[in-house]
Parts: structure tokens; sequence; C-alpha cells
């Protein structure tokens, strides 16, 4: 019928699963929601979800995710949990029908996330690795690749150096460096956002060809500021080569015996983007072009105050209920996750065996 509005549909119910720091961080950005409200929260301590229940004033707790699944209040499920745990989880999530919004990284390795896939159907999945692509100068950097301005993408490049500071008031938790608990180390914590926050602002649009990449344990000097028994890497090198003949640049260590370094760029035949992925106060993107007079110049292409960190915690759970409600992909969907697992999975291939990995293989 002529000018009859169509309906609003109904916010989004989310239960929460996992109550741990970042799992509180979830709640705080859910009051900020305006597609969905937490209905129900659970961990396995009972103590914490009733706690936390009545502190945050939600009407439900458990300490069964069985419970979450089963209960038909909840649409969708955020699943704040260690990478060992999650898999399970979230497939038991789908099968009950319900959206799943996964921390990062997305799984364990690839078969994993492959495994998700495969019983996702008409669900949204998304992943929290796209933190840092909520913030507008993400969004410019993106409209900018999509308008064609770099032409053929040449190089990708991420190379991030974080310096050793004073030694930890206390001992870091043991997932944190862990093979077995986290799938990794400093490629899977940190590196799952740059590739996310590079290849997004992509749009998806490479598949990978080749890899050779190393990584190392924490330097001797700084030996004893990780957990006991930490097996995982704080410094990774790689080079991946993608079938349209671009080539990435990677590099990401903390708790290094060297200088501070952040860079993130982007480089096409006929223009390049110097990024800023990290929030800061004045942050900037640039881009160099040709210019028929001067050669190549380089201008601001965004500017603008991007310091708080309420965007990056927030971004992913507005966006995966907007999504639901209304219909549109979200900004990290399990499919592109899948494209950060190979390339992490074929990174570490590479790495322990010292060898070039295919990424047909993996």
């Amino acid at each position: 019928m002529s000018g009859t509005s169509i309906p609003e549909k109904p916010l989004v119910r989310i239960g929460l699963i996992g109550l741990g720091v970042v799992g509180q961080q979830h709640l705080d950005s859910a009051s900020r929601l305006t597609d969905g409200v937490i209905t129900c929260v659970c961990d396995a301590r009972a103590e914490i979800a009733e706690s936390t229940a009545g502190t945050r004033g939600i009407a439900r707790w458990t300490s069964s995710a069985d419970d979450v699944f089963a209960d038909p209040d909840v649409d969708a499920v955020l699943l704040a949990l260690p990478t060992g745990i999650r898999t399970p989880l979230a497939i038991a999530a789908l099968r009950a029908g319900k959206h799943i919004l996964l921390e990062k990284p997305v799984a364990m390795n690839a078969a994993e996330t492959r495994s998700i896939l495969a019983v996702q159907g008409d669900r949204v999945a998304a992943c929290c690795s796209s933190r840092l692509r909520a913030f507008a100068s993400a969004r410019a950097a993106r409209a900018h690749v999509a308008s064609g301005a770099l032409g053929q993408i040449r190089a990708v490049t991420c190379r991030v150096i974080a310096p050793a500071g004073a030694p930890p008031a206390k001992t870091p938790p043991a997932w944190r460096l862990s093979r077995a608990l986290n799938g990794g180390g400093i490629l899977v914590n940190w590196g799952c956002y740059d590739l996310d926050y590079l290849l997004g602002i992509l749009d998806w649009n490479l598949e990978p060809g080749h890899v050779l990449a190393h990584t190392w344990q924490t330097p001797s000097p700084f030996a004893h500021y990780p957990a006991p028994g930490s097996d995982a890497e704080t410094h990774v090198v790689a080079t991946i080569t993608f079938t349209n003949g671009a080539v990435l640049h990677y590099e990401r260590a903390e708790c290094a015996v060297e200088a501070e370094s952040r860079s993130w760029r982007i480089s096409g035949d006929k223009g390049a983007l110097i990024l800023q992925m990290a929030p800061s106060k004045g942050a900037v993107v640039q881009v160099s072009e040709p210019d028929p007079a001067r050669g190549s110049v380089t201008r601001a292409l965004w500017e603008g105050d991007e310091s708080g960190w309420a965007t990056f915690n927030d971004g992913p759970l507005l966006d995966f209920a907007s999504a639901i409600r209304h219909d549109h992909a979200p900004l990290t969907s399990l499919r592109d996750s899948l494209l950060i697992a190979r390339l992490t999975e074929g990174i570490y291939r590479s790495a322990d065996t010292a060898r070039p990995v295919a990424f047909t293989d993996l």
C-alpha cells in the first residue's frame, strides 16, 4: 500500500559468554548499542556470572553455554573466550540458530575456521579483528582504494616494532604466548589486526600465493618477561606473494631490543597510502600521487583525532548488531577471517619448516 512504512526490526538480543577482561569491555560497549541489547551473560564461574548480571542490570545469567544456546530470547551470541576453546561453542551456537560474534583471532587455524563456516548457513558470523577498521580514517582509506586511485596494487607493508619496557609488575597470562592455548604469539595477538586492517581496506580482493617467514621468541635479555613455559613468538617477519602480483612485507615485534617503529602502507602503480592504524591524537592518512608538473607529491587524505579507545572496543559489537538488524555484511565476515587464518597458518608453517609454503596447500 502506498505510503505504508516498513516496521522497524526489533533489537537484537545478545547473549555474552565469557566475562573476563575482554567480556567486561564488551559490556561497556553494549551500553552504546542502538541495534541490540545484552539479555543474558554466561561464565563457567557462576559467582562471576551472577555478580556481573547484578552489577550490569542484566536479567538472566548462567554458568552453562548450553543454556544460552537453548534460550529463545537470545538471537545472537558473543564469544569472548580464549581461542583454544571457542570453536566448538561457535559451532554449537550456529546449530542452535544463533548469529555469532567471535573474539580474535577467529580460530586456532584455517581448518577450525572452515568447520565453523560449514555450519553457518544464513546466520551472521563476524570476528572482532575488525576493531581498527571502525575508525573514520580506515573508511576514508578504503574509499580511496575503491575509487581506483592507487591503480594496480603492488606492495602492502606493515612494520611495527614495540621495544621492551620495564619488567612487568605481574606475570602476563599464560595463554598470551602459548601455541596450544592461543594458536601463537604476537602474530595472532596483533597480526590479526594488521592483516584485517590492510586486507579490509583492499576489500579482501587478494588471493595468496606463497609465503616465506621466520619467527623468534623473546630476546634473551627479556626472557624472564613472559609467563613460564611460553613457547610462542614475539617477533615475526614474512613476505607473502599474491596471485595478482602484489607482495605483502610483514614484520611485528614486541619486547624488542630496538627503537619503536610503526608503518602501514599500500602502494600501487598510480599512487600510495601511508596509514596510521593505531588510534592516536592528530591521526592522519596520507596519499602520494603523480602531479604532471612536480612528479610525486604527498598530501593529507584524512585528518582527525582518533585518540579515544572507545571506538576500538565498540566497533565490532555495534557493527555486528547493525548487520543483523539491518541486513548488511559485517565489517569482517567469517569468510574474510578465513583469509587471515590461512595467512597466519602459512606464516607459521613456513617459519616451522624454514621453507616457502604454497597457500594451495592450506
